[in-house]
């Protein structure tokens, strides 16, 4: 398995969806970006700047439920890709120990392991399949990403929902 880092989260302008960008922590760093809907990004978006808000979201609610059970979010791992869908598990430890695997969309594990501070997997076959080395016009510093991120929250309506 592969550790994985959230970059961040980019709009697409061609199709105007916004996507997570994973690095592998280690050799090569390649990335790989998982095309996600809007509340997941923002959720995320939230998550990764550390910011609170006045009554727990729906991911917040799932770690503090699970808190108040003493399951722990051991770790998330992205297993794989099959026709342009990733699939994700999210693997707890319950107070008896014995690990519990849960499938889960990839936006929604990774805004769980972002709330839980847990770490974020891929398999190696995955990182293999999909992961490529970011090319010199990628946007590169978090600012970059944040200011598309900016730009695609202040130009969403609520007929780009209805597609």
């Amino acid at each position: 398995m592969r550790s994985l880092s959230v970059r961040g989260i980019r709009i697409d302008r061609l199709v105007n969806t916004p996507a997570v960008i994973l690095r592998e922590e280690d050799n090569s760093r390649r990335q790989f970006e998982i095309y996600i809907g809007a509340p997941e990004a923002a959720s995320i978006k939230t998550a990764l700047d550390g910011e609170s808000t006045p009554r727990p979201l729906t991911h917040d609610l799932f770690v503090l439920a699970l808190e108040r059970l003493n399951v722990t979010v051991s770790r998330v791992v992205i297993t794989q890709v099959k026709e342009g869908t990733y699939y994700a598990d999210i693997v707890l430890v319950p107070e008896s120990g014995d690990e519990v695997i849960v499938s889960a969309r990839p936006s929604d594990a990774i805004a769980i392991a972002l709330r839980a501070s847990c770490p974020i997997f891929a398999t190696d076959e995955l990182v293999d399949q999909v992961g490529e080395v970011p090319s010199e016009d990628e946007p590169t510093t978090a600012s970059e990403i944040l200011d598309e991120f900016r730009d695609f929250i202040e130009n969403i309506s609520p007929e780009d929902f209805d597609k």
